[in-house]
């Protein structure tokens, strides 16, 4: 269960987080944690505002239906966004969300503090997604098998002259202890396996691409 307390440090209204985290409580999935969540602050009426909620998976929009009876709910994934920013206004601040494909999501009427806050916790794990799937870019260019290749006129072989020197003498074989590996984390060896499978023509690239946005989206 999620304490309501962590959420209203910034002077968030406790009915409308009380409300939000009520539903967000059912949908957040496995190893998903809510990072911080911001209330729109209308300057005139402020009865139904909207609010935006940040995982480590995901943003979250929830949004008033029906006179506040229901309560509408989209969300996007790191994987899908740009960049976040937000700007300061005189009522407030503007979030503003910029998804890979698509409009902008903009959010009005968040109040200055919360705003800040809620960029600071966009931005951190927006960052975080970029870098694990730097780390598996990498991964994957280096568990890449290297091009062979064929020389179309190799040379012809030259006849050998014998030639007389002196004896060499041998050294003794030398015992170098074998280097020891370090084990690798589960993530890595999934990505590894996955890479495999892709290699060896098991399967298309569409299912390698999405089985590996998979596996970075359960870090």
């Amino acid at each position: 269960m999620i304490l309501i307390d962590r959420f209203l440090s910034d002077e968030q209204d406790p009915k409308a987080v009380e409300k939000v985290l009520g539903k967000l409580n059912d949908m957040l999935t496995a190893n998903e944690e809510l990072i911080y969540l911001a209330v729109q602050k209308k300057p005139a009426v402020n009865l139904l505002p909207d609010c935006i909620a940040v995982s480590n998976k995901r943003i979250f929009y929830c949004e008033p239906g029906n006179f506040g009876i229901t309560m509408n709910f989209k969300d996007i994934s790191w994987k899908s966004i740009k960049e976040v920013s937000f700007k300061e206004e005189i009522f407030g601040s503007k979030f503003i969300c910029v998804p890979l494909q698509g409009e902008n999501i903009v959010t009005e009427y968040i109040p200055k503090v919360q705003a800040r806050k809620l960029y600071q916790a966009a931005y951190e794990q927006l960052e975080n997604f970029k870098e694990q799937l730097r780390k598996a870019e990498l991964e994957d260019k280096r568990t890449a098998p290297s091009p062979v290749t064929v020389n179309a006129n190799p040379p012809e072989p030259k006849e050998e002259v014998p030639a007389f020197s002196a004896p060499v003498s041998i050294p003794a074989p030398v015992n170098i202890p074998a280097p020891v590996e370090e084990p690798e984390d589960e993530t890595t060896l999934k990505l590894r396996k996955l890479k495999s499978l892709y290699d060896k023509h098991l399967i298309t690239q569409e299912e390698y691409e999405a089985k590996k946005a998979d596996i970075l989206d359960s870090l």
